[in-house]
């Protein structure tokens, strides 16, 4: 679906008929739910990902009844004209306005460092707003992590998939160009600190954001993209700011892979963080 704005998004709303007192899905959880506000699941695909496993995630929310609200930002946004992101977090924020969730508990669920990129605009653009919205909690699947030449090779190397010689060397081009431009960014910073305010680094701009709803980082030892050792390090750094956090960590699956590999703690992990964050439990 799109907008006038020009978002690529989906949006699923529960059937009318949806039966809230009673299990509707693969486990025996169900949530206690205000019927006129439900709660709203924004999910942030991670880079180059396909909305059909998106929806995969999304699924386990719309089988309990909630509203879901998917994007992924473009490629070459994330990459090469990671300028515009501001742009895409001031949409999205107008967006929730237009479909009158304003007064809705909404919950953020990202992926990787693309998803963390794309919250990371988003928290910025609704710092601005006037009138909130109700970020009851954001979930960090496999992010944020710290920016690594090697990470970025494999990354751009998985989404671009192919024949082997042409992939390595775009990925290669690719990421030699991206390390200069993360290069010129810490320079520039350096000498000119205030022009860090759009700064495309999640892991170290989201230490400092100011919203300070709960927050859940589900990760892996085994990633092999993200060191588990930088998503603890993010995770105390909001601890220690009074943000109430949660985490679970796997031993084997590998990164954003952790739902199909441990379906059952998965979705217990998520929907008992969702459930804590309406009802206001510490």
């Amino acid at each position: 679906m799109a907008n006038p704005d020009g978002l690529e998004y989906h949006i699923k709303f529960p059937n009318p008929n949806f039966n809230y007192n009673q299990n509707n899905a693969e486990s025996d959880f169900v949530f206690v739910v205000n019927e006129e506000k439900l709660p709203v699941i924004v999910l942030f695909g991670w880079a180059g990902c396909k909305d059909r496993y998106l929806a995969k995630y999304s699924q386990i929310y719309e089988e309990r009844g909630l509203i879901t609200l998917r994007y992924t930002a473009p490629i070459k946004l994330l990459f090469t004209k990671r300028h515009l992101m501001a742009v895409i977090g001031e949409k999205l924020v107008k967006l929730l306005f237009d479909l009158n969730f304003e007064t809705h508990p909404i919950f953020i669920h990202c992926f990787s460092n693309g998803g963390a990129f794309l919250y990371q605009n988003f928290s910025i653009a609704l710092d601005k707003q006037v009138k909130p919205l109700q970020i009851k909690g954001v979930i960090f699947d496999s992010a944020p992590g710290k920016r690594r030449v090697m990470s970025l090779f494999r990354a751009i190397s998985a989404i671009l998939e192919g024949n082997i010689i042409y992939n390595f060397s775009v990925s290669f081009i690719m990421t030699m160009f991206l390390s200069v431009v993360w290069l010129y960014e810490i320079v520039r910073n350096q000498f000119s600190p205030r022009l860090n305010v759009h700064s495309h680094n999640p892991f170290e701009n989201l230490q400092k954001e100011k919203n300070r709803c709960p927050q859940l980082f589900i990760y892996s030892k085994n990633d092999d993209l993200i060191p588990h050792t930088d998503i603890e390090h993010f995770a105390k750094v909001r601890r220690d700011m009074d943000v109430d956090v949660s985490t679970v960590c796997y031993e084997t699956s590998l990164h954003v892979k952790h739902l199909p590999e441990n379906r059952e703690s998965y979705v217990t992990s998520v929907f008992q963080f969702i459930n804590k964050c309406l009802n206001g439990i510490k």
